[in-house]
């Protein structure tokens, strides 16, 4: 009887090494090395005078970033790859810094307790109170993540059917710059706790559109949601809330609005069995150990929430990356 064929342990290694890379990413990042590579190549000396890093420890990491392919070595000269050129180093408008940021600041932290929270199925530090720091960190960095998706929805959707976009959640509020800027007959309405609208009260000042976005303070699960708006956005804000709180807020919503209005959901919606795309299953773990409740979803869970909530689920777009928009309309 032949012998079982030998399985490599590559997968499972690939896997756990995946937060080393993760690491030497965000320290890249920290010491601006794709920013100190900008201007083209340089050799390792200059970029030790560059990022004020000793050349022993800077090699390491422009050789850590070489093996991931952000960064090309050729003889003794280092160059940014064609990612890092145009999402790190500072010379496009998506500029990736400040969300791989939040995710070494913010975010990765919480991922040292993602077994205690799927043990308790619930956020370990959920309780601690963000610092001005962390809520501006935190801010600034889902506004850079999702600027590709609040540019794809500029186009994805045909906005000069409404006057009035409440966004609900809507941190910085840079989905509503985005989409008020090409419709300079659309009005906007941002809800948002205390330190994000205070974040986003310093982002908006001087902005073209600010005098177009009102921005009111609260939780939009207790706050009483302002009439007049024929159109309402949920950007990433499903995956932070339970089931139960999805209908909640749904319901409320439906409340707010007349028969005919539209409520677009930008998230990372799963398939049916939940298990794809990739980064909507991993991205499970994230709201988990940041919210403690929320978690991805598939769009057909969303699709029933709606349909007990008063809403008729209308069509499901792709947007930037690994997001997607699902439109429905009060009835």
């Amino acid at each position: 009887m032949a012998e079982p064929k030998a399985v490599p342990p590559d997968q499972i290694m690939e896997i756990a090494g995946g937060s080393m890379g993760s690491k030497h990413r965000f320290a890249a990042g920290a010491i601006d090395l794709f920013g100190a590579l900008a201007d083209g190549p340089r050799t390792l000396e200059e970029l030790a005078r560059r990022t004020h890093v000793p050349p022993r420890t800077v090699r390491i990491s422009a050789d850590a970033m070489v093996a991931l392919g952000l960064v090309e070595k050729h003889v003794d000269r280092y160059r940014n790859g064609p990612a890092a050129e145009a999402y790190l180093a500072g010379k496009s408008p998506t500029d990736l810094r400040p969300f791989l940021k939040f995710w070494d600041r913010i975010s990765y932290p919480r991922w040292m307790d993602l077994e205690s929270c799927i043990r308790a199925a619930k956020a370990v530090e959920l309780d601690r109170p963000r610092s001005e720091e962390e809520a501006r960190i935190f801010s600034e960095g889902v506004a850079a993540a999702t600027a590709g998706s609040a540019r794809a929805l500029l186009a994805a959707y045909d906005w000069t059917r409404h006057r009035r976009l409440l966004d609900l959640g809507g941190g910085t509020g840079s989905f509503l710059t985005t989409l008020l800027g090409a419709h300079p007959d659309l009005r906007g309405t941002l809800v948002e706790l205390a330190a994000t609208a205070a974040v986003a009260r310093r982002s908006l000042r001087g902005h073209a559109v600010a005098d177009r976005i009102t921005i009111l303070e609260g939780s939009f699960l207790e706050l009483a949601l302002p009439l007049g708006h024929d159109a309402v956005l949920l950007s990433n804000v499903v995956h932070v809330l339970s089931p139960e709180h999805n209908r909640e807020l749904f319901h409320r919503i439906r409340a707010a609005v007349a028969p005919g209005s539209r409520l677009l959901i930008v998230d990372f919606w799963l398939d049916p069995d939940r298990t794809s795309p990739l980064f909507g299953a991993l991205m499970s773990g994230e709201f988990l150990v940041l919210t403690g409740e929320g978690e991805s979803y598939s769009a057909q869970e969303a699709r029933d929430w709606l349909a007990a909530t008063g809403w008729k689920a209308l069509e499901q777009s792709p947007l930037a990356g690994p997001a997607s928009l699902l439109v429905a309309e009060a009835v």
